[in-house]
């Protein structure tokens, strides 16, 4: 039997289990996220300096469809889109008079005195209520998104359900030892949901077990570029950063080094430790390929329990030349029959869990629509490949809607083998920024001048 859901409260969906979020009938699920993608815009269009200010500039005061949402969907790189002067001058009143528009929260009441690190801005923000995390891409550029402790509740709620759908242990109900191979935490957005929601899920700190006890500071990820370059020049001193800072950076740039090595023992010792147990084991597939063909080579097989885990993701990079059967090796060494998958983006609550048949299932909070290269919606009907753009309805604290840089191919009709009700997108994902001779330029719906004035408007003092 169908559930009913209140469209005014998006975030309690993520409280009913995926089972039923799956078996929503597509007519009732569209008309639901209709309704529920119109309720957050009227509450959040004049609350959100960014938001109101391309609604303006578009004209956009009322959703009536769908595909209506476009023209006021920020494009990804709007996250940083700040000069990146504040960064490397440290002027975080700047900082966050830009975020300030990003959010419904009121930043000017946070107190800045004393602070000297990006680090440091991030956890008086956290202090405030706020739970703002960072992605980086190719440019070394750090994008923030401005969510809150407003949207913890489903973001948890997600993060659990999720992760059931993906590898079938139910987290609320068996806590298994988690073997990470990275840092403890940060405020890098995956390492932040790992200290958040993947060690209560191990059933605490003492069951988590990470590759290197340290956190990762903001501060090194954002000045990486310029870092280097102070160092080959000479100049680090003249950059003013804390002697801890670099010192820190130091060891993790002697880390990088020896990571590998670092990785195979800890593995080892793991392997040894929990031999005859249930455990679960996460991250990047070319790091766990790296583990499993290293392990092979030794002649070495993993003794888990019946019933462990493994959840990874990012695909291979990173790993030249990968073998065609590189899942069936994972599989084999760590004696793991279900590997589990996700796809999703930093800025939106819902990741897509892979089912069996090969598909990232999207949840009902994660409203999708794909994009031609003129910026007009493709349909919503049959297979079709364009760029992604989700709407996420849970946030109160910032717009959901985002257009991606990523190139998906979105199956529309409701026919998967798994038996999973939901648009899915299909394993293959291109980058626009990373293809070759790839324009990652993005053709706006609507007024392309609005569109440029709204990203001067977050990037400019005003």
């Amino acid at each position: 039997m169908a559930i009913s859901l209140l469209p005014d409260n998006p975030a309690a969906w993520t409280y009913r289990s995926w089972d039923e979020l799956m078996s929503i009938p597509r007519e009732e699920r569209e008309k639901l996220q209709l309704e529920a993608v119109r309720i957050s815009f009227r509450r959040l269009r004049d609350r959100i300096p960014a938001l109101t200010k391309l609604a303006d500039r578009q004209g956009v005061d009322t959703i009536d469809r769908i595909e209506d949402i476009l023209p006021v969907c920020f494009d990804h790189r709007v996250l940083k889109n700040y000069p990146i002067q504040i960064i490397e001058n440290r002027d975080f009143a700047k900082l966050t008079k830009w975020l300030d528009k990003l959010t419904a929260h009121d930043l000017t009441r946070i107190d800045l005195t004393g602070l000297t690190t990006i680090e440091e801005w991030l956890g008086r923000l956290e202090a405030f209520g706020m739970l703002v995390t960072y992605s980086s891409g190719t440019t070394g550029k750090l994008s923030f998104v401005p969510r809150s402790k407003d949207e913890f509740g489903p973001w948890k709620f997600h993060f659990y359900n999720v992760n059931k759908a993906s590898h079938g242990v139910d987290p609320w109900t068996e806590k298994l030892p988690t073997f990470f191979p990275g840092y403890r935490g940060g405020y890098q957005t995956m390492l932040k949901m790992m200290s958040m929601f993947n060690m209560e899920m191990a059933g605490g700190p003492e069951h988590y077990y990470t590759l290197y006890e340290t956190h990762i500071p903001a501060d090194l990820m954002a000045l990486s570029g310029r870092l280097q370059a102070a160092e080959d020049k000479g100049e680090i001193a003249s950059l003013g950063l804390e002697p801890a800072l670099l010192e820190q950076r130091q060891k993790m740039l002697e880390q990088g080094r020896r990571r590998e090595q670092d990785m195979e023992a800890w593995f080892s010792k793991l392997i040894e430790q929990f031999k005859g147990q249930r455990v679960k084991i996460g991250g990047t597939f070319s790091d766990l390929y790296r583990v499993a063909r290293a392990g092979m080579d030794k002649g070495i097989k993993c003794e888990f329990a019946p019933g462990s885990v493994l959840q990874g993701g990012g695909g291979m990079k990173g790993y030249k030349d990968a073998p065609d059967d590189w899942e069936d090796q994972v599989k084999d060494f760590f004696g793991i029959e279900r590997m589990g998958n996700q796809y999703g983006f930093s800025e939106c609550i819902g990741n897509a869990p892979l089912c069996d048949a090969g598909y990232f299932h999207l949840p009902p909070y994660s409203v999708p629509l794909l994009m031609d290269a003129d910026g007009n919606a493709l349909p919503r009907e049959g297979v079709q490949k364009g760029r992604l753009v989700l709407v996420d309805p849970i946030p109160q604290s910032y717009w959901g809607g985002f257009t991606s840089g990523d190139e998906v191919t979105i199956h529309w009709d409701e026919d998967c083998p798994c038996g999973w009700q939901s648009p899915r997108v299909g394993k293959t994902i291109r980058r626009f920024a990373e293809s070759e001779g790839g324009d990652d330029k993005i053709t706006c719906a609507g007024s392309q001048q609005a569109y440029n004035e709204f990203m001067e408007f977050v990037a400019g003092e005003a």
